[in-house]
């Protein structure tokens, strides 16, 4: 979603590395044009304005001026700046205590909330936790049925409301139950509306009051931009809110709420959703989102998604076949699945630092995406002989794949054609390696 405030940026940055000495002239340039690309990016005005003082501050004096590379020192100073006005550090759920802890749900229609409390539950469900999923929304038609599904889809149980139910006492018999049934956390997706009204806030201040919640988490919807800001100072000084979760950040909104909600509000951002799947919540690392803002990458998020995602018996096992020559069609598919599941390809690409850049000049993405689809079609109708010994694959077998996985003749032969390619690959690799330890050149592999 800031691919345009990290282009604006970077041509900035780009300007200052190719100064050879900075001055207060063209450092306020530089600044000018930093405050320009955060207006432009929807950033709230009196989070610029203070963002700005600060940056100005520190890059006029000596920090700067008199520094060996005043170009990189620009660049920290705002990236710092950056990391300060999204928080500092990241801050998680306060769930100690005793059970069951109660987490709140508030926003508006349409912020995404029932399908963030799914993820939540399953967030929490990977952490060891025993989630229990509450409709208290009875005004949406649909709310109730929605968390009811999301729930038998995560295995994770939700409490049976009623339409005619009353949200206070859905909640207190919620609790009850996740007491008796020894859930340790609840979370209650409660109802929203089109806009802030007197309603909405009885409704949900008398579910507090009744439940006494460990944390009330408001909803943001990051596409709203400056809007989404606002409400949530509202929804503050009415609840006291523990922290946001901004919902759609792989949108193309500008980024203006993320960068200016932790100033308005007070309040941490605490998880941000990344996607439509029901994993897509991450927790919010201010470091990292200022990193992927100034187009620096995410390596570390990218190291933390290929260790949640990769099994590491299998992988052991795939570098012993790797060694053995042994490395099959069906490998090449588990591990096309197992990249598939740490996100899409932009994604993860722009999460390696430099990455970001060289994706601008590269053909379509989601056309790698619809390949690597194509590919499991085509080997997921292969016979399990035909996976594991591709060279059985003859003229009359290579139709039938290409029937049964709706592509074409060419395209399988493309697909055992690439596959060749990487087998030739690993095998010069393993050539490559054995020599150089026999001649010293990499000790410890």
């Amino acid at each position: 979603m800031f691919d345009s405030l990290t282009e604006k940026l970077s041509s900035v940055f780009k300007k200052v590395r190719g100064v050879g000495k900075l001055t207060e002239k063209n450092i306020k340039e530089a600044i000018r044009d930093v405050r320009m690309a955060l207006l432009e990016a929807d950033v709230n005005f009196n989070v610029v304005k203070a963002f700005i003082a600060s940056v100005k501050e520190r890059a006029v004096g000596s920090e700067v001026l008199e520094s060996l590379t005043p170009g990189q020192q620009f660049i920290k100073i705002v990236h710092e700046e950056l990391i300060r006005t999204m928080g500092e550090s990241s801050v998680g759920l306060a769930l100690s205590g005793k059970p069951p802890a109660i987490i709140m749900l508030v926003g508006l229609h349409g912020c995404g909330k029932t399908t963030t409390a799914g993820k939540l539950a399953l967030h929490l469900k990977k952490k060891g936790r025993h989630p229990y999923l509450v409709p208290a929304d009875i005004k949406r038609p649909a709310a109730i049925e929605q968390l009811t599904r999301l729930g038998e889809q995560l295995g994770i149980p939700v409490h049976g409301t009623r339409r005619q139910d009353e949200p206070v006492q859905v909640c207190r018999e919620a609790v009850d139950q996740a007491s008796a049934r020894s859930l340790d956390t609840v979370i209650i997706d409660t109802a929203g509306r089109l806009h802030i009204d007197e309603d909405l806030m009885n409704e949900v201040g008398a579910v507090k009051a009744a439940v006494d919640p460990r944390e009330i988490l408001f909803v943001a919807d990051a596409m709203t931009g400056q809007d989404s800001v606002n409400v949530a100072r509202n929804f503050n000084e009415k609840l006291q809110i523990d922290g946001v979760i901004l919902t759609k950040l792989d949108g193309d909104a500008r980024g203006g709420a993320a960068l200016s909600i932790r100033s308005v509000t007070g309040k941490p951002i605490k998880f941000i959703g990344v996607g439509e799947k029901l994993d897509a919540l991450e927790a919010f690392h201010p470091d990292r989102m200022a990193s992927r803002i100034l187009g620096m990458g995410d390596i570390l998020t990218f190291v933390e998604k290929a260790e949640a995602m990769i099994d590491e018996k299998k992988a052991l096992e795939l570098e012993e076949k790797l060694r053995k020559d042994a490395f099959t069609l069906e490998d090449f598919r588990d591990q096309m699945c197992q990249i598939r599941k740490m996100g899409s390809i932009d994604e993860l690409l722009g999460m390696i630092p430099g990455m970001g850049k060289m994706m601008k000049g590269m053909p379509d993405l989601q056309a790698g995406e619809k390949e690597m689809v194509k590919v499991e079609a085509i080997i997921n109708s292969m016979t399990k002989e035909e996976r594991r010994n591709h060279l059985v694959l003859n003229g009359s077998r290579r139709k039938r794949i290409a029937r049964g996985s709706g592509t074409t003749v060419q395209d399988v032969n493309r697909l055992i054609k690439q596959y060749g390619q990487a087998r030739q690959m690993i095998k010069k690799m393993n050539k490559l390696g054995a020599r150089g330890m026999k001649q010293g050149l990499f000790p410890g592999m």
